[in-house]
């Protein structure tokens, strides 16, 4: 019978194309989510059955624990970007992280993956990197042979960064950024995937690697590409960081009010502490090359999607070099 892999947070962004590979790879997916039926889409991933969406509430040990049980390796993905609800921090990215190693350690699973990010620190100002630091201790407390990834920012076809300021551009000749001198370093969503299944089959040692792209780009240097990509000359300024404090502030605050019927997706103060540090691979840390793959630079990949802000999707070409015909 095929090995089996429970990916907790396995429907998100990155979690489809792990489930994706592993699919491919012959592994039964079991994705565990806590709404099933928004899962759905993961399915065709493999052949009949093979890939089936299953619930489970990271915050309870017996959700966790009954979608753990028969499987080989398990991978959390589940992260969060803002607080609403029961969502909280510390309850998803440190209690809940601790909770499933613990519980793949207690069902003697030999390969505990978790994806944690760049930045991570149980120090931190930011409430979110300092959950990201408690969640990667906690893991390694409850397994000790847990492979943690940590991730630069992800570029893909349905991220939530190049797209977010892709969509920026229709609408705003100018764009003011918060941190526009922070470096990041933008890595393929689907070379974390390979690497989070290299580690999930046994082929990465325990401990912590940190992936970033090819190449490390200014907050600003990304957002300018990216109008060039989507065709539109856009200025991009750099704002201070108390104006993006207060902003954020507002914006929290909104969210706040309205007990999360309206979510704060546009700046949240963590991300403003956060922006304050640069957001690439460290020097020394265990990285791609200990995994043996070769990430993917941006720019083969960002304008096969970003052409849908270009001024005419993807007849931008077609019209502008129908306006040097001469009638």
């Amino acid at each position: 019978m095929s090995k089996l892999v429970t990916i907790y947070g396995g429907s998100g962004f990155l979690g489809k194309y792990i489930a994706r590979r592993m699919a491919q790879d012959g592994w039964r997916v079991r994705v565990a989510v806590r709404r099933p039926n928004e899962a759905l889409h993961v399915k065709p991933y493999g052949r009949v059955g093979q890939v089936e969406p299953v619930f489970c509430n990271i915050r309870d040990d017996a959700s966790v624990r009954a979608v753990a049980e028969g499987a080989d390796a398990v991978i959390n993905c589940v992260g969060i970007m803002n607080e609403v609800g029961k969502n909280k921090f510390g309850a998803v990215q440190a209690e809940g992280a601790g909770r499933i190693a613990r519980i793949a350690h207690e069902l003697g699973i030999g390969y505990m993956v978790h994806v944690s990010a760049i930045g991570a620190d149980a120090n931190s100002k930011s409430a979110y990197s300092r959950s990201k630091g408690e969640g990667e201790a906690a893991v390694q407390a409850g397994h000790p042979n847990a492979v943690i990834l940590r991730p630069s920012v992800m570029f893909g076809t349905e991220d939530q960064f190049y797209n977010r300021f892709g969509s920026m551009t229709r609408f705003s000749p100018i764009i003011p950024l918060v941190g526009g001198n922070t470096k990041f370093q933008p890595v393929y969503v689907d070379d974390v995937a390979r690497a989070a299944v290299a580690a999930a089959q046994g082929k990465a040692q325990a401990g912590i690697y940190e992936l970033g792209g090819p190449d490390v780009e200014t907050l600003g240097d990304i957002v300018k590409g990216i109008a060039k990509v989507a065709h539109r000359r856009r200025l991009v300024i750099n704002a201070p960081f108390l104006v993006g404090r207060a902003l954020a502030m507002g914006f929290d605050f909104m969210q706040f009010v309205t007990g999360g019927l309206i979510t704060n997706k546009i700046l949240t103060g963590n991300q403003v502490r956060d922006l304050r540090n640069d957001n690439v691979v460290s020097e020394g840390a265990k990285g791609f090359a200990d995994l043996g793959i070769t990430p993917t630079p941006s720019e083969a990949v960002v304008p096969e999607y970003l052409y849908r802000y270009r001024p005419q999707g993807q007849y931008d070409a077609i019209t502008n070099s129908a306006k040097n015909l001469k009638a």
